[in-house]
């Protein structure tokens, strides 16, 4: 799913990313940025090969997989790192709520992937700034001002123009990407609520070992045995999910979320090429016109978190 999806969100607004948690250091904000690129075209190509396997696998079982793989590469790396002090969590009740929000978002961005082009799926996913602005008001107490509900607003129209409620184009399966998009909405929300007290490994260990353990139970009752082809598929998926996880972490290491977040909308451009090279599916006007009212929405809205970072260091 789209690197907005998985860690990147962490870290818009004042995130733990930017109240640098343990482990972080800020370096070069270009390679922040080139590290955030990169997984924008790594997870691309794991939404190319989940939609491939979502056509035969159930959904629990794709994620399951995906989230196998993952904790067989995070376990070790977190071991090797900094061993058994980074498998204390700070706050693991914390940890393991946003590890649902997590697992959410995954089920249902594959649901969606089974019957959406991967462009569109992508593009009603990006929303989730926008959900994580309204749960923070709702669950952290934080202010919006009218600029910021302005560009939610109009996020929202994008993703109204994209899904076309009322008309003969609607899907109802459009709506699991919304889902997925509001899953990892509440997810990031209780990360900013652990206020960065955990290293970054440590949270990507228990996404890693609480998602592979909770849909190790889902995913057996209604298993369907995967061809050779399929187990391929399926360990390159999670292979690249995993490295495109690091690079997030490695992106918000190298610089601030307020200056980086913003280039998570190049997704938007290899899921649309990726799409029609694979698939054929060219996602049509109204799509490329809703990704792009979504697109300017959200970078508004990193702007303006921008400006108020800056109005808190001057005290303004």
């Amino acid at each position: 799913m789209p690197s907005v999806l998985q860690i990147s969100r962490k870290a818009a607004q004042p995130r733990p990313a930017e109240r640098s948690a343990p482990g972080q250091s800020v370096a070069s904000p270009v390679k922040g940025i080139l590290f955030l690129v990169a997984s924008t075209i790594v997870f691309s190509v794991c939404d190319i090969i989940t939609k491939l396997l979502a056509a035969s696998l159930p959904a629990a079982e794709i994620a399951w997989i995906r989230y196998a793989i993952f904790s067989c590469i995070v376990v070790p790396v977190v071991l090797l790192a900094g061993g058994k002090a980074l498998l204390r969590a700070q706050r693991p009740g914390l940890q393991v709520l946003r590890s649902f929000g997590m697992i959410g978002s995954t089920i249902f961005f594959t649901m969606g992937l089974r019957y959406l082009p991967v462009a569109e799926s992508t593009a009603i996913y990006f929303i989730s700034p926008i959900l994580i602005m309204a749960l923070s008001i709702l669950f952290l107490g934080e202010s919006v001002g009218w600029r910021r509900w302005t560009a939610a607003l109009v996020g929202l129209t994008g993703v109204v123009v994209v899904i076309r409620p009322g008309t003969d184009s609607f899907q109802a399966t459009a709506l699991f990407p919304l889902l997925g998009a509001t899953s990892w909405a509440a997810g990031a929300v209780v990360t900013r609520k652990m206020s960065g007290s955990d290293h970054p490994l440590t949270t990507l260990l228990y996404s890693a070992v609480v998602g592979c353990l909770v849909l190790g139970v889902a995913a057996p009752f209604n298993w369907v045995t995967p061809s050779a082809g399929q187990i391929g598929l399926a360990f390159v998926m999670g292979l690249f999910f995993s490295i495109g996880q690091w690079f997030v972490v490695l992106a918000y290491r190298h610089g601030n979320a307020s200056v980086i977040a913003p280039f998570s909308y190049v997704q938007l451009l290899w899921a649309g090429t990726l799409g029609y090279l694979v698939f054929g599916a060219l996602p049509d006007s109204w799509t490329i016109l809703g990704a792009c009212i979504i697109a300017a929405s959200g970078l508004y809205t990193a702007y303006r978190e921008r400006v108020r970072m800056l109005e808190r260091r001057t005290g303004a």
